[in-house]
């Protein structure tokens, strides 16, 4: 998971896709505090944060040498400061990975629409944000654009090139990769299937025909490994209005489910207020949904389980694949059946009655991503075993919610497989709070900040809107 912060001048405006020639004094945050920031993101379990560096107005949270439209011509600490400088440091203290938004679409600068020179502008600022501010752990590439601006052509290869030469280890975000690709809507959820596999060129940057069900759920034939990004923000816009108020800790538990328990990135949008810090409200929210997540997945009810499997790679005195291993965090230890098996069948025995209504189920994704359906069986008291939840993709994690159940005995099942199915986590868990029926796959908010090509709006927030969930 990862903080988005959306911030600049149009947090001063009440404003989402600024003009980009707003007087460049507008921005003035009298409280900016960086490091509040990052405690928030730490306290709220988030291990990452992006930040808008450029929005689509332009407008520079640090002092670029290629603009006269960023932080120095400010009155803020008398243009002698720099956002993206104050937070690299102050995530860096935090140990928290630092990621960058540089908006390709730039509604200040005379050169966009010139095709050479605005892309050699674009690289230039780029190598800025890569090379002053310590390790960058994300480039998020935003294809948005609004109806009838200049036409443009972004050199995009060569932005991936000197991004993966300047940071090496840093993963790209775009529609469609290289490293991570969008999900294809902007309400915070994946596909039921979700796979990591994907075929770039049957996407495309910013394009107006892209399939989102395509981005939603991947493509078990694709060649290349493009996990999805859900992006959502916990406010209806995606920058500060004053008027507007977060969503509630239950909506992103629900988000979570969708995104995170769909082995997807989750990327929420947290925007810092007009004085720099984010706002206590916010805060509430984010600490209650941490509680939430904590209260339901801290204790596996399976800890103490006796485990049995259908078959055990290397014998049931085989240690290095016993089925005792989905019971270790992490994915580097794994169950693995005997090869050429047609059925694969993990048995549980939690040695009480148990109530529970999540599973969450990890594959080692070093490993590959095998799983195409798997479900879950208990038996009841009558002692007849009854499915209680059927899962298609797994991946990195998932989680499945279902209507609760008791039992002392469960299977878990792998119907189908790509290859011999590997399972590196296994756990049971009692959500007390979360409504069933708000677990489904309603038709999905559209694109709002971006990534297609969208029609023009008013630069005021009072005319636009956003759906939520």
């Amino acid at each position: 998971m990862a903080l988005f912060f959306h911030f600049g001048i149009n947090t001063f405006t009440n404003s989402e896709w600024g003009s980009g020639h707003v007087d460049p004094t507008t921005f003035n945050p009298t409280q900016f505090n960086a490091s509040q920031w990052i405690r928030v993101a730490k306290d709220s379990g988030f291990s990452r944060v992006l930040i808008t560096a450029k929005h689509h107005d332009g407008f520079c949270l640090w002092p670029s040498h290629y603009t006269d439209y960023s932080v120095r011509s400010t009155h803020w600490r008398n243009g002698e400061g720099d956002v993206v400088s104050d937070l690299a440091v102050a995530a860096k203290e935090g140990g928290v990975g630092l990621g960058i938004y540089l908006s390709p679409w730039d509604r200040h600068e005379n050169c966009y629409g010139k095709t050479v020179e605005y892309n050699e502008f674009y690289l230039a600022q780029m190598t800025e944000l890569l090379t002053r501010y310590g390790e960058i752990k994300d480039v998020f590439l935003d294809g948005a654009k609004g109806e009838g601006e200049k036409d443009m052509k972004y050199f995009f290869e060569s932005w991936f090139s000197l991004i993966h030469q300047l940071q090496p280890g840093a993963a790209i975000f775009s529609d469609d990769g290289p490293d991570t690709r969008w999900v294809g809507n902007e309400g915070g959820a994946a596909g039921s299937t979700c796979w990591s596999l994907f075929n770039r060129s049957a996407a495309g940057i910013g394009r107006v025909d892209f399939d989102s069900k395509y981005q939603s759920e991947g493509d078990p034939l694709g060649p290349e490994w493009v996990p999805a990004l859900c992006d959502v923000s916990i406010r209806p816009g995606w920058f500060w209005h004053a008027s507007e108020h977060p969503k509630s800790a239950r909506t992103l538990l629900n988000i979570y489910y969708k995104s995170v328990g769909r082995n997807c990135l989750l990327l929420l949008n947290v925007p810092p207020n007009s004085s720099g810090i984010i706002s206590a409200e916010d805060i509430q929210v984010l600490k209650e949904f941490s509680d939430l997540r904590d209260s339901i997945f801290s204790h596996n009810l399976a800890t103490n389980a006796i485990l049995n499997a259908s078959s055990t790679r290397g014998g049931i005195h085989d240690s290095r694949f016993s089925p005792y291993n989905v019971l270790k965090e992490g994915i580097h230890t794994y169950w693995a059946p005997e090869e050429n098996q047609t059925s694969w069948t993990l048995y549980i025995n939690l040695e009480e009655l148990v109530s529970f209504n999540v599973l969450q189920v990890q594959e080692p994704i070093q490993m590959g991503q095998r799983v195409i359906e798997f479900h879950l069986e208990a038996l009841n008291q009558g002692g007849v075993w009854n499915r209680v939840a059927n899962g298609t993709t797994i991946g990195y994690k998932r989680l499945l919610l279902f209507p609760q159940v008791k039992s002392q005995y469960l299977k878990l099942v792998v119907d189908k497989s790509r290859a011999e199915p590997l399972v590196s986590y296994l756990g049971i868990y009692m959500d007390p709070v979360t409504i069933l029926s708000d677990i489904h796959d309603e038709k999905l908010v559209g694109p709002f900040n971006g990534s297609q090509v969208l029609r023009t709006r008013s630069t005021t927030y009072n005319n636009s809107h956003i759906a939520t969930m």
